[in-house]
């Protein structure tokens, strides 16, 4: 029997209302940080978080930064185990991180600290209430189901609606009559899916925000 490492897939702002997986036996966490304070911009820039039991640390690529204190007792954080970087160690480096690489991560980490415990549990709850309210009213219109594969699962701030009409037709509706940029085409990754759309609410949506897109889904599934 082959031993295997659990790893999960998380969301980062899902993790506010949640057990985090470390305490659940996690070997492995990786997670998208985009979410993190970082803005769009067109697609980017993105920030790869990836966690690991100690047992393994040795093994991760990129930068790792550790808790001490200087000459005056007062706490400050170096970079450690460095013998990965390619500047040690080149023939057995596990990674090249160049400067800019550390800025997604450094205002990631000032979003987290501003945001504190409570905040981030604050804004999960925010998705969480917004996405749920968004999916409700959206599966009152004539023609539309919410999330017609898994329709009794729960889900967090993403959601798939079902469309009497092309993704695309509904989409320029949504884009050119009121200022909306549509759900992903999920018919794109699978022909089966033709006509779903995958929604995201978050908590940057207001109630007319969504009221808005409510609406702008009645007009083109019509």
């Amino acid at each position: 029997m082959k031993k295997a490492l659990l790893i999960v897939v998380a969301d980062p702002i899902a993790l506010g209302l949640f057990e985090p997986p470390g305490a659940l036996g996690a070997d492995v966490v990786v997670a998208e940080g985009q979410s993190l304070g970082l803005p769009p911009s067109f697609g980017g820039p993105h920030l790869g978080i990836f966690a690991t039991k100690k047992d393994y640390v040795r093994r991760l690529v990129g930068r790792l930064v550790g808790e001490t204190v200087d000459a005056e007792g007062k706490r400050g954080y170096v970079l450690t185990l460095a013998t990965r970087e390619q500047h040690i160690r080149r023939s057995r480096a596990t990674s090249n991180i160049c400067t800019n690489a550390a800025l997604g991560a450094l205002a990631a980490g000032v979003y987290l600290a501003t945001l504190g415990k409570q905040g981030l549990r604050r804004v999960a709850e925010l998705c969480h209430h917004k996405a749920h309210y968004a999916a409700a009213r959206i599966s009152n219109l004539k023609g539309v189901r919410v999330n017609p594969q898994a329709p009794e699962k729960p889900f967090f701030k993403e959601f798939v609606v079902a469309l009497p009409r092309s993704v695309a037709q509904v989409n320029a509706v949504l884009r050119d009559e009121f200022g909306i940029i549509g759900g992903y085409d999920l018919g794109q990754d699978d022909p089966a899916l033709e006509g779903h759309m995958l929604v995201a609410v978050t908590e940057m949506n207001t109630r007319a925000d969504i009221d808005r897109l409510v609406e702008g889904l009645r007009r083109a599934a019509a």
